[in-house]
């Protein structure tokens, strides 16, 4: 059974570090001041919901060529046309700053968003083609080289 007993912030840190490298990432919780056992993180790991995933999709608004940045409301009206119809279930839009390096090595900054849909795992080979169709219209609409692309495993109930 493993007993970890942390008594300052600093030492939790190195402590979770060491963990993560030498139990495979399998580290739960890091308490501090008192010790914690394996059996007590176990409760920890249950989950409730069914497996679901999350594809993010980063979309940036900057543009080449000395075109202005997608609008607001460019991005809204794509994500009502194109978006929507393909997840009528639902979705979250995020807009943030981004950065990333372009074809050319210049490295651009910019308002993005994100979009996050989540689908049962069972659905996945279905809901492909359209996310694809999605990343390739948005690009061949506003010349642009890409929107990344993230996949992630998850719980979900709803």
């Amino acid at each position: 059974m493993l007993h970890i007993r942390v008594s300052t912030p600093a030492a939790a840190a190195l402590v979770a570090v060491a963990l993560l490298f030498t139990t495979g990432g399998q580290v739960s919780e890091v308490a501090y001041g008192r010790t914690v056992t394996q059996a007590e993180t176990a409760g920890a790991a249950t989950t409730t919901g069914s497996p679901y995933l999350a594809t993010h999709l980063y979309f940036g608004t900057g543009r080449h060529n000395g075109e202005p940045p997608i609008t607001d409301d460019q991005f809204m009206k794509f994500v009502a046309d194109v978006i929507t119809p393909r997840f009528p279930s639902g979705l979250t839009i995020q807009q943030g700053r981004g950065q990333w390096r372009d074809k050319t090595g210049s490295i651009n900054k910019e308002i993005s968003y994100e979009l996050t849909v989540l689908y049962p795992a069972g659905e996945a080979r279905r809901h492909n083609p359209d996310i694809e169709y999605i990343r390739r219209l948005y690009c061949s609409m506003y010349g642009l080289e890409s929107v990344g692309r993230a996949d992630v495993r998850a719980q979900a109930d709803f």
